[in-house]
């Protein structure tokens, strides 16, 4: 690495691109470009385009205005000596009837349609997380509403919300998941699926959906994907704490260009390293191709997919003394092998006219999820279980955005889809009612037509100062009758945003929406019947009211904003026969809500949130957020009790300085109140026949979510370094999660006493027990981490 510093150059970085009419795709000429906190800048020229050079390589921020145009701010362009930053800038006209004056407005400027709860994320944010691991999952929880689960898991927990209430868009294509080894029915997993060399930033919606956006209760995130190089060919590699990625870009035509990648993981060798019971392998593949037509059409084709598998780790010796041992054990014991796999693949075309966007979408996913398990982990004795399901989608959309004078916005479409689904299941369960084990065997699959209908009217007043939008949509399916109807189905929504002075706004938004149970409910099947289609499931509602003052520092890239939210639930599936909303269930591997339900069950979250945000300024960039949040949903009898996602409160403080000669300091602290949990019914654990066929504790839902965790606390730090080259560029990092080595707190479960076999020893005490230990998961470590990463 010292070697490395003596031949290091250090000015020659160029940004580029071009100044595009975000109406019309038509090119700005004379835009001013400037280098934000410097006098360095240029014009654009006839055709739009720009070129600001000697920059010595490091992050910049740039400014783009021109007359009659919203300024915008281009945060974080990072430059290299290797290869030109290409960044190009749609700038939206204004409403203000004025000829001859520029228009200044933030740099944190709303959305009519979301004035509230709408952050933006720029990749570099996301690169430099400190114990992020380079996952967006784990970024966003920084910012406020956002939880942090004390796991390895990245749950997306939104505002007292499930991780199932969560929808993702990459170029306005959507995909099911943003996480490998995903939970069927809900969401996240422990790795993040997206390559974050593929993101140009992030809009992430904790509430507030823009009407073209259904399906949703929670948070909608919308990644942007950057075009691939169109002046030559450039490629990095990453060799991260988990995986290896190399990633390709170039120009395929004179108007076309791609950008794809791979990653491969070795965590595995980690886990049977560090003697852990699972060894986990993930690989995924990404490319997005896109062609400018001419300067009103515009091609892209998106395709990206992962390979999980999940073995076992069978040989951990047999130390019956050892605590980690016995831990592994019991893990060891109900854990099923897992290999899954999925796909999205997505075709956009973008028409411009002269005052609006045509986009018309179609796409694809996939996913297979296998999870099996033999009877002492064994392959050569019987199958336990056998678990087999597919989830496919096809999906088309139809929008039209339409600038209109005055102010006026008008966004409206249609879209339809048709979805597949299939369950093949055998396990050996314990049957309470016929006192002996039974096997669950069956066949489940059926398909469906959905489509919907939005539009949304915006309108901002000639001194920019009021924004007001107003839109609906309307979703259904042929599922059953009571989905079947689309004015049941109606969702308004309402926002409103009134700057008090130029720097501060008091916004406003109201709202119904609707989400589709899982595929794992809707598709559950007994004596060959789809139960709960004769259960009459229906739609999950939420009612949402969000209000809040927002204070900009634009000279300062700073923003503040204090936001309270209140979520209404009802229509939300109850099981039938334990009588408890599936938001009382958690979320780990496996599957949510394969069981008999009810749309029964009512919730509610409410909670304020408060944020600090500094971008990049004079080399210092934080986030300070706190989240008081409180959820709640009904239990069979009718009465509210936590949910597994009542917080109460959450902190993130994030912050870095960036150092003469590319070093990089960062930190991250987070805390979150201990969430409840249920606890487990020893007595009925460890009968004998029950613990041989489930090998783990049964919950006592008599006292649901009775108990809580600890509260829980982390703190990240990571150092950079980098050096930049005539031809390639080196950053070396350091990463420590958990430096302090906090206890991560798990609720405590029950194992049973085993002899030096690791054999279950029977209770002489009480017979036809096994005796019960009660078993402490939680842990804290600090795990470092070295990174390399190339640019060429």
């Amino acid at each position: 690495m010292l070697c490395f510093a003596s031949t290091a150059l250090a000015q020659s970085g160029v940004i580029k691109g071009k100044v595009t009419n975000l109406r019309n795709n038509e090119s700005i000429p004379f835009a001013t470009v400037i280098v934000q906190g410097s006098q360095n800048g240029v014009s654009t020229d006839i055709d739009g385009k720009y070129e600001i050079t000697g920059l010595e390589p490091g992050l910049y921020n740039i400014d783009v205005s021109f007359i009659g145009f919203e300024k915008k701010t281009v945060f974080e362009i990072e430059v290299t000596n290797a290869r030109a930053a290409l960044i190009d800038v749609q700038l939206e006209e204004t409403s203000v009837e004025i000829e001859a004056a520029e228009v200044v407005t933030s740099s944190f400027s709303n959305r009519e349609e979301a004035p509230v709860s709408v952050r933006k994320i720029g990749v570099n944010e996301v690169k430099r997380n400190p114990g992020g691991n380079r996952d967006i999952s784990r970024a966003i929880r920084a910012l406020p509403g956002v939880a942090s689960t004390p796991s390895f898991r990245n749950d997306i927990i939104i505002r007292g919300g499930a991780p199932n209430e969560n929808r993702f868009y990459i170029d306005g294509i959507e995909i099911p998941n943003i996480n490998h080894f995903a939970t069927q029915g809900a969401s996240g997993g422990p790795v993040g699926l997206i390559n974050v060399d593929f993101i140009d930033d992030v809009e992430f919606y904790s509430g507030a959906f823009p009407a073209a956006r259904g399906n949703a209760l929670s948070s909608v995130l919308e990644f942007g994907f950057k075009e691939g190089r169109t002046d030559k060919f450039a490629a990095n590699a990453v060799v991260g704490s988990s995986d290896l990625g190399i990633t390709f870009e170039g120009p395929t035509g004179e108007k076309s260009s791609i950008i794809m990648s791979a990653r491969r993981s070795y965590l595995q060798f980690l886990f049977q390293a560090l003697g852990l019971p699972f060894l986990p392998t993930y690989n995924d593949f990404q490319v997005k191709w896109s062609s400018q037509i001419d300067s009103k059409n515009r091609i892209t084709v998106l395709g990206l997919g992962a390979i999980d598998q999940f073995q076992l780790n069978t040989e951990l010796g047999s130390d019956t003394t050892n605590e980690d041992f016995l831990e592994n054990k019991y893990i060891l014991d109900f854990l099923p092998v897992n290999t899954q796999w999925n796909y999205t693949t997505g075709v956009k075309w973008e028409h411009f006219g002269e005052n609006g966007l045509t986009t018309v979408v179609g796409s694809r996913n996939m996913l297979n999820n296998r999870a099996f398990k033999h009877v002492d982990n064994n392959e050569d004795l019987p199958l336990i279980s056998d678990y087999l399901s597919q989830e496919i989608e096809n999906k088309f959309r139809v929008e039209r955005k339409l600038y209109l004078d005055k102010g006026w916005k008008v966004n409206m479409g249609v879209n339809y889809e048709y979805a597949k689904y299939n369950n093949d299941t055998e396990q050996d369960i314990y049957s309470f009612e016929q006192d002996t084990l039974v096997r669950v065997d069956f066949f489940s699959e059926f398909d469906m037509h959905k489509y919907g209908a939005f539009a949304q009217v915006s309108k901002t007043s000639t001194d920019q100062r009021l924004v007001l939008s107003l839109g609906v949509r309307t979703d259904a399916n042929e599922y059953s009758a009571e989905m079947s109807n689309p004015l049941d189905q109606l969702s308004p929504r309402f926002s409103a945003s009134y700057f008090l002075t130029p720097q501060l706004s008091a916004n406003f938004n109201t709202g119904i929406y609707y989400q589709l149970p899982a595929y794992t409910v809707l598709g559950f099947r007994e004596n060959g019947v789809l139960v709960n289609r004769e259960n009459g499931v229906t739609y999950i509602r939420n009612k949402q009211v969000v209000a809040g003052l927002r204070y900009d520092v634009d000279s300062r890239n700073t923003t503040i904003s204090v936001e309270g939210f209140y979520k209404d639930y009802d229509n939300y599936p109850q099981s039938v026969d334990r009588q408890l909303s599936l938001a009382n269930l958690g979320a780990d591997f496996g599957v949510i809500g394969n069981e008999a339900v009810e749309s029964a069950s009512d919730g509610r979250a409410y909670g304020i949130e408060f944020l600090l945000q500094q971008k990049l300024y004079k080399g210092f960039y934080g986030i300070i957020s706190y989240t008081y949040v409180r959820s709640e949903f009904t239990n069979g009898e009718g009465d509210f009790i936590p949910s597994s996602w009542d917080s109460r409160n959450l902190i993130s403080l994030t912050g870095g300085k960036k150092f003469k000669k590319n070093w990089e300091l960062g930190a991250r602290f987070i805390y979150s109140g201990g969430t409840p949990f249920t606890p487990v019914d020893v007595e009925q654990s460890v009968q004998i026949p029950v613990w041989n066929a489930t090998r783990f504790g049964l919950p006592d839902y008599s006292q649901l979510n009775a108990l809580r965790i600890d509260d829980f606390s982390q703190l990240d730090v990571r150092i950079d370094k980098k050096w930049f080259y005539e031809k390639w560029s080196l950053n070396v990092f350091f990463d420590v999660q958990n430096v302090l080595g906090f206890v991560t707190p798990q609720p405590p479960t029950v194992d049973v006493e085993r002899d030096e076999n690791g054999n279950p020893i029977e209770d002489p005490n009480n017979p036809g027990s096994y005796i019960p230990r009660i078993l402490d998961t939680s842990s804290g470590t600090a795990l470092p981490t070295i990174g390399l990463i190339i640019e060429l």
